[in-house]
């Protein structure tokens, strides 16, 4: 019977992180775009490939850490459903926190590299003569 509610366990808590993390990364990177133009300066193809490349290593880190704390032990699961339950609920719920961390990591990423691209364009009375 435990074997049963492990693997149901796992048939919950799967698609939610996945869903959760396809949401969280569509939102960013929809909304990253303007961030990657502006730190390109109006360079789309630049900024749209950076962004893409955050994308899919957003997605690898953050499938990846699904993954990693996917095991459900069986000592932890007694009879009930109610346990099962709560561990899903201490997984999904570490799981949501660990996205909404890599979330803000990302927006201060953006943030910064704006700050940066303001800061370091050069000034218009410095010519260089041939």
């Amino acid at each position: 019977m435990k074997t049963s509610k492990i693997i149901l366990g796992y048939f919950i808590y799967l698609p939610i992180a996945l869903v959760l993390t396809y949401y969280v990364a569509k939102t960013l990177f929809k909304n990253s775009t303007v961030f990657m133009i502006e730190i390109f300066k109006g360079k789309e193809e630049i900024a749209n490939a950076t962004n893409t490349l955050f994308k899919v290593g957003f997605y690898l880190l953050n499938i990846g850490f699904a993954l990693l704390i996917l095991k459900i032990n069986a000592h932890e699961i007694n009879e009930t459903y109610q346990s099962l339950i709560e561990i899903l609920s201490k997984k999904i719920g570490g799981f949501s926190i660990y996205l909404g961390f890599m979330l803000f990591l990302n927006m201060f990423l953006f943030f910064r590299g704006r700050k940066k691209s303001k800061t370091m364009q050069v000034p218009t009375n410095l010519v260089v003569k041939d």
